[in-house]
């Protein structure tokens, strides 16, 4: 009684684990705020001017301090073929007379073969599309001007939720118009889309109610 009762407690976690947000890829916070004043280095020249705050009047408002926003622009698609064959063979042949009265039993002439074929192939494909716009915020600031970004973005359907995440490393001269960015210019990219709908819920407790058929007497 004791071991059913420990696992419908089990089965109950488990199940209620399955509302929680889905693991990641993309490491470090998602989001950052802008620094204020206090934060940011003081200055050590003594001069107005300082290059970490300095805004051009007339240049788009392009992504370049923590907490900016970025707009990243994912157009992921890559496709592989992988294929191989392989073959082999052996043959062997004997022959050899019957010395003595056995030549009258199994023949002057005795002769034996053996031929061994082995022929293998396989193929393997892979391909995958991801295609949609997204905000990111810049969570630092490298010490060679490129920014590293990551952002989060969920969508609700009915009792489901739906993650996308990205994050990576954006040099500010693949930044366009618009402060936009193409995911295939960011390097160490993370993209990803997971979801905690009830299909996956559903799969789970058909594994909990395959176990308990399992253990049950009847």
């Amino acid at each position: 009684m004791k071991a059913i009762t420990s696992l419908a407690i089990w089965s109950a976690l488990a199940l209620a684990g399955c509302g929680t947000a889905p693991t990641s890829i993309v490491q470090g916070p998602t989001t950052a705020r802008p620094l204020t004043q206090a934060q940011m280095a003081a200055p050590s020249n003594g001069a107005i001017f300082q290059a970490q705050n300095y805004r051009p009047h007339f240049e788009d408002r392009r992504a370049r301090l923590v907490g900016d926003v970025i707009n990243i622009v994912i157009t992921e698609k890559t496709s592989a073929v992988k294929s191989g064959a392989s073959a082999g063979g052996k043959s062997g042949s004997v022959n050899f007379k019957a010395p003595g009265q056995l030549a009258g039993v199994f023949g002057s002439q005795i002769t034996t073969s053996a031929d061994n074929k082995f022929a293998d192939n396989a193929s393997q494909s892979a391909s995958n599309t991801f295609t949609g716009t997204m905000g990111a915020t810049v969570v630092e600031v490298l010490p060679n001007g490129n920014l590293i970004v990551a952002g989060e973005k969920q969508i609700a359907l009915d009792k489901g939720v739906e993650y996308i995440r990205f994050s990576g490393m954006v040099n500010p001269d693949t930044i366009g118009t618009g402060n936009t960015v193409a995911s295939t210019s960011v390097a160490d990219a993370r993209v990803e889309y997971r979801t905690s709908a009830k299909i996956d819920r559903a799969e789970m407790n058909s594994m909990v109610s395959r176990f308990f058929l399992s253990v049950l007497p009847f």
